[in-house]
């Protein structure tokens, strides 16, 4: 047996002691704030750009009008999904379910490929976690600022900081909260019922209940949500191999680290590109050091990197010492893009893409379900006639009053009891009882299949299936 032992490195996190630590926090302990110091650069303003995007889409789309209500409203009380012109049922779900496998293999597609930019740039958490540092910064200061005031005494100055600060936060919590249970709920009746203290239980506590996790997650919690709660972070290892574009630190160039002046040759002095400012940890939204390798901590929002390219451009180093690269390049190796499971993923994920667009096109503007009378299978009418009883139900998926013909077939000389004509309201779910009658002498035999056909003016018809059971 081979001799060798296996080089462990010991990872497990010590005890924070701020005498010893001074100017770290220990990222595994939720008590322990991390001030994020603002970063300016290219991917920042590209997070921050696209963030605010989103954002505004997320808050217009409940307030598109389309003809008598809103355009998008996920009406579940009524069991109708309403997108501009289309509406779904629950038997459409299919659609939903398509859905989120094109938004799982589309993630795992872009993991397998940039790593976890979802995270920095898309994810709501840290869309909201930015725009709460936001304010925080505006109001009461910058990172060394604020962590020297909650070091100090509480003044009356910084209170009312504070709770400006607060108030920014639970008011864009309380927006948020309306405009996402406003996807559920008309969020003019939304929002008049809250005020006006007439709207009923279930949509105030939702709109409150939201709000309240707003609030906790990107004011108090924030990076805890990354480290502690998102199980992304978990399982994205499964995804990355080492071409996976990550934010990677250039250790070979910037060790070993150290500070110096401006004009001083860093190779007379043994040193790497690296000056040890620690301004990489102090931007760091998860309070990691980018320089200790790949951590599932890291978000790749790219705040390091813009930090870190001002540095390099004030002591006229080259910049992407921090950069967006793949461990095979870090190693000096050249990295493989177009490999076997990227290519998968991407397959899978354009051929979720084109089942989803033909469910979409096969979606029929009219529904028809039948229900058989199962309290008895056949009677005898006054004329004579076998008769079977059935409850049909006609659903109206467009946004405009229709006119529809009911017909059947599958039997010659059928009595038809009830109307064949009937006019459906939008969205409206029509129950409609009625009879077949026909003479028992033209039945061959005890069970015949029959079709129930529906149809328009616009030769738009669907047959549906059933049974008509008599005797011999």
């Amino acid at each position: 047996m081979s001799q060798d032992k296996i080089d462990i490195k010991d990872v497990t996190p010590k005890t924070f002691n701020p005498k010893t630590h001074k100017g770290k926090k220990d990222r595994f302990n939720p008590s322990s704030g991390i001030y994020v110091r603002e970063s300016k650069g290219v991917f920042q303003k590209l997070r921050r750009y696209g963030g605010w995007f989103l954002l505004v889409m997320f808050a217009m789309v409940p307030w598109i009008p389309y003809g008598e209500r809103q355009a998008v409203l996920l009406d579940i009380a009524s069991q109708q999904f309403n997108f501009f012109g289309t509406t779904l049922y629950p038997q459409d779900l299919t659609l939903l379910a398509l859905l989120f496998m094109i938004a799982a293999f589309g993630l795992f597609f872009l993991t397998t490929f940039l790593g976890r930019v979802w995270c920095g740039y898309l994810c709501p958490q840290t869309v909201w976690t930015f725009m709460y540092i936001w304010f925080e910064e505006k109001l009461e200061g910058s990172a060394n600022k604020r962590r020297k005031q909650d070091s100090g005494k509480l003044t009356s100055k910084l209170i009312v900081r504070k709770t400006l600060k607060h108030c920014a936060w639970i008011a864009i919590a309380l927006a948020t909260g309306f405009t996402f249970v406003g996807y559920f709920i008309p969020i003019n009746e939304l929002i008049i019922g809250f005020f006006t203290f007439s709207g009923s239980f279930w949509p105030i506590f939702w709109v409150l209940f939201f709000a309240a996790c707003t609030y906790a997650n990107a004011g108090w919690m924030r990076s805890i949500v990354c480290l502690h709660m998102c199980p992304y972070a978990r399982f994205q290892s499964a995804m990355f191999d080492k071409d996976t574009f990550i934010v990677g630190y250039d250790t070979q160039r910037g060790e070993s680290r150290g500070p110096r002046g401006r004009k001083a040759d860093p190779k007379a002095l043994g040193l790497g590109d690296c000056i040890d400012c620690d301004l990489c940890v102090q931007v760091c939204p998860t309070g990691i050091d980018i320089r200790d390798g790949l951590q599932y901590e890291c978000i790749n929002c790219g705040a390091c990197i813009d930090a870190c390219d001002k540095t390099m451009e004030r002591m006229n180093y080259k910049k992407g010492l921090i950069s967006y690269t793949t461990e095979h390049r870090l190693e000096g190796h050249k990295t493989d893009i177009m490999r076997p499971k990227l290519i998968g993923y991407g397959l899978i994920f354009v051929v979720m893409i084109g089942l989803f667009f033909a469910q979409v096109a096969s979606v029929e503007p009219a529904g028809l379900s039948v229900i058989r009378d199962r309290s008895q299978l056949f009677r005898e009418n006054n004329a004579g006639e076998i008769e079977n009883t059935y409850t049909l139900k006609v659903i109206n998926k467009t946004q405009q009053t229709q006119s529809y013909q009911l017909d059947v077939s599958g039997l010659t000389d059928v009595t038809w009891y009830g109307r064949q004509t009937v006019h459906v309201e939008p969205g409206e779910v029509l129950n409609l009882p009625m009879s077949l009658g026909i003479d028992p002498e033209k039945l061959t035999t005890p069970v015949t299949t029959i079709q129930f056909i529906l149809s328009d003016s616009n030769d738009f018809s669907i047959e549906v299936e059933s049974r008509f059971i008599g005797e011999l």
